[in-house]
């Protein structure tokens, strides 16, 4: 008999969306999804970080009540599915969620639950802020110049899944027709795959970051794509966000040219620079010239991969938060894989999980909670007491366990 699912915890209220925004109580139920491999570790030692800073915080008037959301192998274990229906409605029932690292399966099995959460909940931004936290080992000179946010489309590209197996019927037929109808010539052994994109995808992805840099107090935005190959997608990718802004935002956004034309290279103040870069030129510009750049928007894959580039500038993906953000739902979680051979094992870093909790509080509110988590973080990375992954970069370290190393950032926020 397949086990009754998880109900909310008692004694907290729903966060809700009304027309003038989110309301948050002050006693929230926050949807947790631990994930596969070490995600119950990485969640047990994040768990109590966020008490202590939300205690620290508020002293008690306030308290965030965790609903654990069975998704990934407990969920198969329990239900025989990676994700139910249960889950997904749950997740909208919470509104708000943290998540550890879901498994996937390469080259065959079920698709990618955390891309199947992206579209099925609409979560269209994935939001990957890089900034160097001091005394971490980093591979760059200076990495303390890297302070980036990366917008990136999360529900189209390749990551739409439009794809057909080499030598199954549907690929021969599409590439019969590609060569038949609009003389294109495939290789008829090859599997294929499209990738759409669309000026309401990338218009609203464009919007999103517009908003995030106004109020973050940001002034370059930059439109990352390979336009100059792929024009009718992501070359349209760079003239639709243009496009966005000139109709949306004509009093704040100024484009490259016009500065440098108008304005003798100087950004007038008030104004949010927009440019654009092909995205192989963005990989150098991120290592050469990162104090330039502070919002980028990519399409899909290219957002993938610079996301993952960018990190590993400050310390890599145990250092490297993340979200999933629609105009309901957010999905905040940690970056990196599920690391199955050290499961259970008390070893990896949490801190990915650590800081996309303090942009899940960012992002409800509670800011003091998310102050204190970063500051709490940091404190304890300069005082060298960190897990293996950064110990072994560093001289004179103290090597911890996942665990202890939660423990140690509560202390740090008690102290602060």
């Amino acid at each position: 008999m397949k086990q009754a699912f998880v109900t909310p915890p008692e004694g907290g209220r729903w966060i809700t969306i009304s027309p003038q925004g989110m309301m948050v109580p002050e006693n929230p139920i926050i949807g947790v999804i631990e994930g596969d491999g070490v995600g119950p570790d990485i969640w047990h030692a994040s768990k109590i970080v966020f008490d202590a800073a939300v205690e620290k915080a508020y002293g008690g008037s306030r308290k965030t009540l965790w609903w654990p959301i069975p998704a990934g192998e407990k969920s198969y274990d329990l239900y025989g599915e990676h994700i139910t229906q249960q889950a997904m409605e749950a997740i909208q029932e919470a509104l708000i969620v943290i998540k550890g690292p879901l498994t996937t399966p390469v080259g065959s099995g079920f698709r990618s639950i955390n891309v199947t959460l992206r579209q099925k909940l609409d979560l269209y931004a994935c939001v990957r802020p890089v900034k160097y936290i001091a005394g971490t080992p980093a591979p760059v000179t200076h990495p303390e110049y890297m302070d980036m946010v990366i917008f990136r489309e999360n529900t189209e590209d390749v990551y739409a899944g439009i794809e057909w197996k080499a030598g199954s019927n549907d690929a021969i037929k599409l590439i019969t027709f590609l060569r038949d109808g609009m003389s294109v010539t495939v290789d008829t052994s090859s599997g294929i795959g499209l990738k759409p994109i669309s000026p309401r995808a990338t218009k609203r992805l464009v919007r999103k970051a517009i908003k995030f840099a106004r109020a973050n107090n940001r002034k370059r935005i930059t439109l990352v794509h390979k336009g100059n190959i792929m024009k009718f997608t992501e070359g349209a990718f760079r003239d639709w966000g243009y496009e966005l802004a000139r109709e949306e935002y004509p009093d704040l956004v100024i484009t490259e040219a016009e500065v440098q034309e108008e304005h003798g290279g100087n950004l007038p103040p008030g104004k949010i620079l927009m440019n654009d870069r092909i995205a192989d030129s963005m990989f150098q510009q991120a290592l050469l010239r990162p104090r330039e750049y502070e919002v980028l928007c990519c399409p899909n894959l290219n957002g993938d991969y610079i996301s993952d580039a960018l990190a590993a500038q400050v310390g890599g993906l145990g250092m490297a938060p993340g979200a999933n953000i629609g105009d309901g739902c957010a999905i905040f979680e940690a970056t990196h894989g599920s690391a199955p051979k050290y499961a259970g094992l008390d070893k990896v870093n949490p801190g990915s999980m650590i800081l996309s909790g303090a942009m899940l509080f960012d992002h409800i509110g509670w800011l003091e909670v998310a102050d204190f988590i970063r500051g709490g973080l940091a404190a304890t990375v300069q005082s060298k007491t960190v897990t293996y992954d950064l110990a072994r970069q560093m001289t004179d370290a103290n090597e911890v366990s996942c665990s202890a190393f939660g423990r140690a950032v509560a202390e740090k926020i008690r102290s602060l």
